[in-house]
């Protein structure tokens, strides 16, 4: 078992006010089956694609942002945003389909406005933390083989695409961690995965992982040489793992072999992230500014307040404010 790093990004944004900045923002979410489930609501499965307005698995993330003012938008299986959501496929997303991921409503439709995404949520699937291997220095940001090198190697190219859009705020989420039992398979699957160099142990597997995510989120790790403010890290793979307990998933699915987090799990980690996201919003700096004809969030909130339907696609201006920050 190994502990995860105190540098925790709870901790890098912890100065910074938790409660909502009180003003609407366009949030696209994109991800998987895990991700989709940690927004729906608790009930049955309802949805296409992983976009769920339900599932048994449901963490009510979705409810969560929307009260808090962030407008989720989604894009998942089936559409050329979402589609492709493993490690290897961050950097030619963002370097090459940027204006598309920054003007997505849902999967492939475009706002048929002027609204943009102000912030962009983005995560891989628990394959993300099946690790074959360490891999060797510097790694190969294209992959293919996920070893710790390659994957580090992959998102250290991320900073230079995020460092363009400073008026947008990109928060990774870590992938969940694998869960700690295996269901078994036929002899014929564990001699090819042999042979494809696929058998790395569980425990091995685990410890990679946490190796990879602590980097991810450590003051010396990922983001310390980038001063980047448009960039955050939510460590679902560790509350997932209850902060350490275990390097394995502490909330696993299919009676201890299934990677997708249970109900439990996701409440937990939807219950820490809005406050996270406050924090990094604030850490941002970001404010709005009212454009003539055009209706800012505080307008729409006042507008509900008062009995009034809030239109989701009202668009809003974004600046970055340089002044001092309030702590």
């Amino acid at each position: 078992m190994s502990t995860p790093s105190e540098n925790s990004p709870e901790s890098e944004v912890a100065a910074f006010a938790e409660s909502p900045p009180g003003r609407l923002f366009q949030l696209l979410f994109l991800h998987h089956s895990c991700g989709g489930q940690l927004l729906a609501a608790p009930g049955p499965a309802e949805g296409k694609d992983c976009i769920y307005r339900s599932h048994p698995n449901g963490g009510g993330l979705r409810e969560r942002l929307e009260k808090s003012g962030y407008l989720v938008h989604e894009a998942s299986y089936h559409s050329r945003i979402g589609q492709d959501t493993n490690i290897f496929d961050w950097l030619p997303k963002f370097r090459d389909n940027m204006e598309q991921v920054l003007t997505c409503d849902r999967q492939d439709i475009k706002y048929q406005d002027t609204r943009r995404n102000n912030i962009v949520v983005f995560k891989s699937c628990y394959s993300g933390n099946a690790f074959r291997s360490e891999g060797s220095s510097p790694g190969n940001p294209n992959g293919p083989d996920l070893t710790l090198w390659n994957a580090k190697a992959a998102f250290a190219a991320l900073p230079g695409e995020f460092r363009k859009y400073p008026e947008v705020l990109f928060v990774y989420v870590t992938a969940p961690p694998l869960a700690p039992k295996t269901p078994t398979q036929p002899l014929w699957k564990r001699i090819a995965k042999a042979l494809l160099g696929w058998n790395a142990k569980p425990v091995q597997r685990a410890r990679l992982a946490r190796q990879f995510n602590n980097w991810l989120v450590e003051s010396d790790g990922w983001l310390k040489d980038g001063n980047l403010n448009n960039v955050a890290v939510f460590d679902y793979y560790d509350i997932l793992t209850d902060h350490g307990m275990s390097d394995l998933s502490a909330y696993p699915t299919g009676g201890g072999c299934d990677s997708h987090p249970s109900r439990e799990g996701n409440e937990k980690a939807a219950a820490a992230f809005v406050p996270f996201l406050n924090r990094a919003v604030g850490r941002m700096g970001l404010s709005w500014q009212r454009n003539v004809g055009i209706e800012t969030g505080l307008d729409c909130i006042a507008r509900a307040a008062s009995g009034c339907r809030v239109d989701s696609h009202s668009p809003v201006s974004l600046s970055i404010d340089h002044g001092p920050l309030t702590k």
